[in-house]
């Protein structure tokens, strides 16, 4: 019987053996989902991880790039300009640099999605329940 469509027509099932199928279907229907929905989570936390490797190194690369090339920068520009404004200048266009950055990852962060496909097959299956026992 585990396992076997049901057929209200046969006359000899019993109600209790439908209720039965229908809680042990209604429960590898369960399993199902809960299996679908940790694949789904799965893959979207491996796209939040690499979201969060992209603000990281931004982050990173940002700031070494601000100590060693605003050093140079700012060293070379205070031959055409006072030292303040020349190191200024340099420290602003990092600041460009590390917003586009920022941008970027936030942008793949703002793609993370909830298990759509496991909601809606849920709420087919809850459908589908509401009319097996009516």
């Amino acid at each position: 019987m585990d396992g076997e469509p049901f057929e209200l027509n046969e006359p000899e099932v019993s109600l209790g053996d439908l209720v039965s199928r229908l809680s042990n279907e209604a429960g590898d229907l369960i399993r199902t989902h809960i299996e679908l929905a940790k694949a789904e989570v799965k893959e979207e936390v491996k796209n939040a991880a690499t979201g969060a490797g992209l603000l990281a190194g931004g982050a990173v690369a940002a700031h070494l790039a601000l100590i060693v090339l605003s050093v140079a920068a700012g060293w070379a520009l205070t031959e055409i300009m006072p030292i303040g404004l020349a190191f200024l200048v340099v420290g602003v266009i990092w600041v460009v640099v590390a917003a586009v950055l920022y941008v970027i990852g936030r942008g793949r962060l703002r793609q993370l999605e909830p298990p759509r496909q496991t909601i809606e097959e849920i709420q087919e299956d809850k459908e589908w329940l509401k009319r097996q026992a009516s």
